[in-house]
């Protein structure tokens, strides 16, 4: 049992308390969160902009400069998507679940490539460039960038951007050393998935009912 436990948790013989205690409770309300992504529900974003910035506190301490930019544009993010989700339309609604356009797709692909040229740049001027992992990191940012805009906008597709980033991040962040993010993720990527299936059933039922 004892060595089951250091595999996952040795990292942390090293940390002070209260970034333990910090991680742990961004990992909360970072579930807190996705859970009530997949419930349509618009406290997503106050929940997630506690979990970012907790984030972008330790992660900038730790030098983690991918991960700590992710965070800090779901940070910004939240905020535009709080307002888009709040937004009223036509017969007083609000911005409802649909599928992403010709012209969004146009627009996640800038994002996606966009992001790839902007995280080069940053790892290659604090001289982060040194290993596979800035390789992953780069790819992973591009699709959390790709998926956090998607779900501001309220289109299904977030989840399948969300899904692919969370599966990748698993073994990445026990790798780095953060054995409690990892399993966050790991979580995630189960509620990403029913994510996809609860939206998907809202958009097909209001399809039906139009």
């Amino acid at each position: 049992m004892n060595q089951i436990s250091d595999f996952f948790f040795y990292q942390y013989s090293s940390y002070s308390t209260l970034d333990i205690t910090l991680e742990i409770t961004a990992v909360i309300f970072g579930f807190i969160s996705v859970w009530l992504s997949k419930q349509n529900n618009i406290l997503v974003f106050p929940t997630g902009m506690i979990s970012t910035l907790i984030f972008v506190y330790l992660l900038l301490k730790w030098e983690l400069l991918g991960d700590m930019m992710i965070n800090a544009y779901y940070f910004i993010m939240s905020v535009f998507g709080w307002y888009v989700w709040n937004r009223k339309g036509k017969d007083n609604e609000v911005t409802p679940i649909s599928r992403t356009t010709n012209k969004e797709k146009k627009i996640s692909v800038f994002i996606f490539l966009a992001t790839l040229l902007f995280v080069f740049i940053v790892y290659k001027t604090f001289n982060k460039w040194s290993n596979w992992v800035a390789y992953v990191d780069t790819i992973t940012t591009a699709i959390f960038f790709v998926g956090m805009w998607l779900m501001a906008k309220r289109k299904i597709e977030n989840w399948i951007f969300w899904i692919i980033g969370d599966v990748i991040s698993i073994p990445l962040y026990f790798y780095k050393g953060f054995t409690f993010t990892s399993f966050q993720y790991l979580g995630f990527t189960l509620i990403a998935i029913f994510g996809y299936l609860a939206w998907k059933k809202h958009l097909n039922n209001n399809q039906q009912i139009a």
